[in-house]
C-alpha cells in the first residue's frame, strides 16, 4: 500500500494530509487484492516452503514456514541439512558422519527418518536451552543497572519536579567536608596531621575561613596533640555553613531572591548528568572484561556486582564534591533584561505578594557543563515560549514552507 501510494507521488513527510486520505481510500482495495491473491494460493494447493538449513530456535522455523501445511492452510514445507550445517556439527555430528561412512552410503543420497529428526529436534531444545541460560545471565547483569538506574532517575525526577534542594545541597557540603578531613585523620594522631594539604584541598572548594596554624595554637584546643578530630570536623563544618549562606546573600543580592536555588537546581542537574554518562562508559568496560575473572575461580558475576556498587558509590561521592566546587566557584552575574514595550500592569493578585514592584532578573552563569566551563543562559518564561509556539501541525508547516522557500531561493 505504501509503495502504491509512494508512486503516485505521495509522501508522508511531504503531504501528510493528502497521504493519509488516499490511505484509507485504498485500503480496501489492497485487502481484496491481497484476500484474491491468497485464494488463488490456496487453490493450487498452496505454498511450498524450501529451507536449506534448520535454524537454532524451531520458532524461527515455525515463522519462515509461516502456515504452509499448517493451522488449517493447504503447503507443503521441507528442509534439507547437510552434516556441515552448525547445528548437526554441535551435536554429534561427527558420530553420525562416521555412521554412514561405515554404511557406505553414496553421498546423494537423503537420509529420511524420523529418528534424525528427533535428533534435530533434540539438538534445537538443547540449544533453546543454552540461549535461554545465556538471557538469563544477562539479566543479572542488567539488574545491577537496572538498580543505579533507579536511583540516579529518581534524583532527576526530584530536581526537574522543582525541589526545593537547599537543605540536600548544604548536606553535600557537611559530607564532603567529612570525607577531606577523614581523609587526613586517617593516621590516628593529631601529630601526623597534614593540615596544610587538607587546608589546600579545602580552599579549592570554598574560602576557608580559619587558619589551620591559629587553630592549632589556639587556647581553646591546646598544643597539637589536644586537637580531636570530631573538634576539626566541627570547626570546618560550621565554617563551610557559614560561607554557604554568605555566597547565598551575595547571589541573591545579585540576581534577585531564589537564585541560589536555581543555581543549586542547574548545577546539580548537569553534574548529576554528565557524572551518570561517565560512569555507564565505565560499567560498559568493566562489564567487557569481568569474564576473565573466573580464570581466577571466581564468580563474574559478583565481581561485576561488588565492583559496580564500589564504582557507583565513588560516582556518587564525586557528584558530591563537583556540586559543591561548582556551587561555589562559578562565576554568576546578572543578565541586562530586555527593555519591554508597551508593558501589560500586573494583576492586583500578584502585587500584593511583593511580586509587581520588582522581578527578579535571569541569571547567567559559567558552566557546569561537559567540559565543566561552558556558559549556560536562563532566558525569561515568555521568551522559552515563544521558541517553541504553535501546534504539532503548525510547526510542521512552518517547515515544510522553508524548505519551499530554500528552494526558491
Amino acid at each position: 500500500l505504501d509503495k502504491r501510494l509512494r508512486d503516485r507521488g505521495l509522501d508522508p513527510v511531504e503531504t501528510p494530509e493528502e497521504y493519509e486520505t488516499a490511505w484509507h481510500a485504498e485500503l480496501p482495495t489492497v485487502k481484496d487484492l491481497v484476500a484474491e491473491e491468497a485464494e488463488n494460493v490456496r487453490e493450487v494447493g498452496g505454498l511450498y516452503v524450501l529451507g536449506t538449513e534448520r535454524h537454532e530456535s524451531r520458532r524461527i522455523d515455525n515463522q519462515l514456514r509461516g502456515r504452509s501445511g499448517r493451522q488449517g492452510d493447504p503447503g507443503e514445507s521441507r528442509f534439507y541439512l547437510s552434516l556441515g550445517d552448525e547445528l548437526m556439527r554441535r551435536f554429534n555430528g561427527a558420530t553420525l558422519e562416521a555412521l554412514l561412512t561405515r554404511l557406505n552410503l553414496p553421498d546423494d543420497v537423503p537420509i529420511e527418518a524420523k529418528m534424525v529428526t528427533r535428533a534435530i529436534k533434540s539438538a534445537q531444545t538443547q540449544v533453546e536451552q543454552q540461549n535461554f541460560e545465556i538471557r538469563k545471565n544477562v539479566l543479572k547483569y542488567d539488574e545491577v543497572m537496572n538498580q543505579q538506574r533507579k536511583v540516579i532517575y529518581e534524583e532527576r525526577r526530584r530536581i526537574l519536579e522543582g525541589e526545593d534542594l537547599q537543605q540536600q545541597a548544604r548536606d553535600m557540603l557537611r559530607d564532603v567536608v567529612t570525607a577531606y578531613v577523614d581523609g587526613a585523620t586517617a593516621e590516628g594522631y593529631s601529630e601526623d596531621w597534614d593540615l596544610e594539604q587538607l587546608w589546600t584541598a579545602l580552599r579549592t572548594l570554598y574560602p576557608v575561613g580559619v587558619d589551620h596554624h591559629d587553630l592549632v595554637d589556639s587556647e581553646a584546643v591546646g598544643e597539637a596533640g589536644d586537637l580531636t578530630r570530631e573538634e576539626l570536623l566541627d570547626i570546618l563544618v560550621t565554617d563551610a555553613e557559614k560561607a554557604y549562606s554568605q555566597r547565598e546573600a551575595d547571589i541573591e543580592a545579585l540576581a534577585g531572591p531564589d537564585a541560589m536555588r536555581q543555581l543549586e537546581r542547574n548545577v546539580l542537574l548537569n553534574v548529576l548528568d554528565r557524572k551518570w554518562r561517565e560512569h555507564l562508559y565505565e560499567m560498559d568496560y568493566l562489564k567487557e572484561g569481568i569474564g576473565l575473572r573466573a580464570m581466577a575461580q571466581r564468580d563474574p558475576l559478583v565481581e561485576y556486582q561488588r565492583e559496580g556498587y564500589d564504582m557507583f558509590i565513588g560516582m556518587l561521592e564525586a557528584l558530591k564534591e563537583e556540586s559543591v566546587g561548582f556551587l561555589f566557584n562559578v562565576q554568576v552575574e546578572a543578565a541586562p533584561q530586555a527593555p519591554t514595550v508597551g508593558a501589560q500592569p500586573m494583576p492586583e493578585g500578584l502585587r500584593a505578594r511583593g511580586i509587581g514592584e520588582e522581578k527578579s532578573r535571569p541569571l547567567t552563569y559559567v558552566g557546569p557543563s561537559e567540559d565543566g566551563d561552558a556558559e549556560v543562559q536562563r532566558h525569561d518564561a515568555p521568551e522559552a515560549a515563544k521558541a517553541g509556539a504553535g501546534t504539532r501541525r503548525e510547526r510542521r508547516d512552518a517547515k515544510r514552507r522553508e524548505r519551499k522557500f530554500a528552494r526558491r531561493g
